[in-house]
């Protein structure tokens, strides 16, 4: 495959994770994202600890919610990221996920609108412009990045959308220039992607080879098989629970997403996750993620980029990240 990028969240210390994002420049790997993890790892400080101490490999959010910052206050924050790695930076925002949003006073309504308002926003913004909006999120009255001190000029931050539903998919290929695809889903879900892109780039006169498409896809790898699939089950576990809008999707049974969800919401204790993942067959976590030894694992993130992936994002859950490193080294 073309390109290849490392998905973190908050697994590794802090100190560990630089460690990987080198390790991976130096095999190969094209970009890292990281997360805003849940309520555990904000994104951009581990971001620019990676962009301050690599060359070369893009640094992306992967994603960060549309409703917590200030698009204004955005804007900063990738101008100065782009400051500390001139164009290596990717601005990745999403619409976040309830209950969670919902528990800390976040109400999600319109969230195509809001997503379109900060995009084009925020574009606006590191584009070096001044920019007025009343709209039904964003209200900015003449507002510019304020630069005094340094040279005032357009950043190159690209602007991708973490989409799942069709709707969201279909406006990330009208407004943004990728669109991350999201993780634990069968290779097929890509198919439906691609075509609400389509529509939604064909809207801005645009064609969907004028979309990015990288795409989240958790990874496990061990030399024992059954070792790789029960590292991934946990998580598998946990989204069935925590996010089925994504588990459906996939085609995930609707009994067995009733089944845990019974068991299992947010915020969910370790012991609670595993005790529901002993629900979730081999054969589920098989179609969503891409688990198992070296040669099956390869296959089956080739299977992602045959249906469109343009560079699989790859979430590592066995505990050796460098063997999966060094198995999609270039």
């Amino acid at each position: 495959m073309d390109q290849v990028a490392l998905y973190l969240q908050d697994a590794h210390p802090m100190a560990e994770g630089i460690e990987l994002v080198r390790y991976a420049e130096s095999k190969g790997f094209d970009a890292v994202w990281q997360a805003d993890s849940r309520l555990v790892r904000d994104a951009v400080v581990p971001m620019a600890a990676f962009a301050a101490t690599t060359d070369r490999i893009k640094v992306g959010s992967g994603v960060i919610d549309i409703w917590t910052r200030n698009p204004a206050r955005l804007a900063s924050t990738f101008s100065t990221l782009d400051d500390l790695a001139p164009g290596r930076m990717i601005c990745g925002l999403g619409a976040w996920w309830d209950p969670l949003a919902a528990k800390v006073g976040i109400d999600r309504a319109r969230p195509l609108r809001v997503m379109r308002e900060v995009v084009e926003a925020v574009r606006g913004l590191l584009a070096n412009e001044t920019v007025s909006v009343d709209g039904y999120h964003v209200h900015l009255d003449g507002v510019e990045l304020d630069y005094v001190y340094q040279e005032r000029r357009p950043k190159d931050v690209p602007i991708y959308i973490g989409a799942t539903g069709m709707q969201m998919m279909e406006l990330a290929g009208e407004i943004a220039d990728g669109v991350v695809l999201n993780y634990l889903v069968s290779p097929d879900y890509n198919v439906r992607a691609l075509e609400a892109l389509e529509r939604g780039a064909a809207k801005a006169g645009r064609t969907l080879a004028d979309v990015d498409r990288p795409q989240l896809v958790v990874c496990s790898v061990d030399a024992d098989r059954q070792a790789a699939l029960d590292g991934a089950r946990l998580l598998v576990t946990q989204y069935l629970g925590q996010q089925p809008h994504i588990m459906k999707a996939s085609g995930v049974p609707q009994e067995l997403l009733d089944e845990i969800g019974e068991v299992l919401t947010w915020p969910a204790t370790h012991d609670e996750v595993v005790a529901a993942s002993k629900l979730v067959p081999d054969d589920i976590v098989q179609m969503i993620t891409a688990s198992g030894t070296p040669d099956e694992v390869r296959a089956k993130v080739g299977e992602y980029v045959d249906n469109g992936c343009t560079c699989p994002i790859l979430y590592p859950l066995a505990p050796d990240v460098p063997l999966m490193i060094d198995t999609f080294a270039k």
